[in-house]
């Protein structure tokens, strides 16, 4: 009878020690009550709270966790309705805040998004809520991190997965995009054309300048040769009419004769000449080319005079006298 009460009372010691061991989970931490009031919280690994005076009250899980926002309808500042859903991000850094601060923490959290998703993207134009998703994150970021610090919780990030608007607007964004698109080709051809318009007539207006610069050289060149040549002309003429004041009239016969052989050398080089009839006389030419060669003599006067060779004695004949 005794031994069998005693390994009763050991067994119910036995009992009770394993009652009173707690082992806690790594990335979870227990919070103890004693008689229903919080006293500490337990640590990942071994601990011991005697039974019966001393329970896990609530099981934290003390890893960043993940919430799906669900799809919510949005009216935004425009009056556009769009459906949006997203995720939240979330750490516990207080154990017994987040057991005993806020009921059912997951619930709050979730009512919390929701409400302030409305609330900022609300305020925005539906323009702006498809361009402006990192600016919604963090104004909701800053917003619900705010609120649930309380609770003992970091809210690490807030990420909007879709936002999708009504089928008639995006059929309208799709019209409007196309027609943007246009107008950048447009303006992107108009542009080209403009430009090469403006190379076009850049090109044109240096080619004129350079035919101008080149008219105007040769224009030049052209006065340069004829004043050279009047020049010639003036000389030559001054000559003539000095040989004329000192006697020589044979001068204006050489002046003439050029002139009219020039004349002549006009007529022969004219392409529709077949026949060609001079109304002058033979002498008068002759006679001018003779006053030529009068001048030439003239000129030549104070030369040397070549002595003429000896003609060779002329042979009698038979019948001639030899004395003559």
């Amino acid at each position: 009878m005794g031994t069998s009460l005693l390994l009763l009372v050991l067994l119910v010691t036995i009992i009770y020690l394993f009652a009173s061991i707690k082992i806690v989970r790594q990335g979870y931490h227990y919070t103890i009550e004693y008689f229903g009031r919080f006293t500490t919280t337990a640590q990942p690994g071994f601990n011991f709270f005697p039974a019966f005076l001393y329970r896990v009250g609530r099981k934290v899980n003390m890893m960043e966790q993940v919430l799906d926002i669900p799809g919510q309808e949005i009216i935004t500042k425009d009056n556009a309705m769009i459906s949006t859903d997203g995720v939240v991000f979330f750490q516990v850094l207080d154990a017994p805040k987040a057991a005993y601060e806020v009921n059912d923490l997951y619930n709050a959290i979730l009512n919390l998004v929701t409400t302030n998703l409305r609330t900022v993207m609300g305020s925005m134009d539906l323009d702006e809520t498809l361009s402006k998703r990192d600016e919604i994150n963090g104004r909701l970021l800053t917003v619900i991190d705010d609120a649930t610090t309380p609770w003992g919780i970091k809210i690490t990030r807030v990420e909007i997965k879709d936002i999708r608007p009504p089928q008639d607007i995006i059929n309208a964004m799709a019209r409007q995009m196309k027609a943007e698109r246009e107008k950048r080709a447009n303006i992107l051809d108009a542009e080209g054309a403009r430009a090469s318009e403006i190379l076009r007539s850049e090109g044109e207006k240096q080619g004129q300048i350079l035919q101008a610069e080149g008219r105007k050289e040769a224009a030049f060149r052209d006065a340069e040769a004829r004043e050279r040549e009047a020049e010639a002309e003036a000389k030559a003429t001054q000559v003539v009419s000095d040989a004329i004041a000192g006697g020589n009239s044979k001068a204006i016969n050489y002046f003439i004769a050029q002139e009219y052989v020039k004349a002549i050398s006009g007529f022969a080089t004219s392409p529709n000449a077949k026949t060609i009839l001079f109304p002058v006389e033979a002498t008068q030419l002759m006679g001018t080319l003779g006053g030529i060669g009068e001048l030439a003599k003239d000129a030549l006067k104070d030369a040397a005079v070549i002595p003429t060779p000896p003609s060779p004695p002329r042979r009698k004949g038979p019948f001639e006298n030899p004395g003559e």
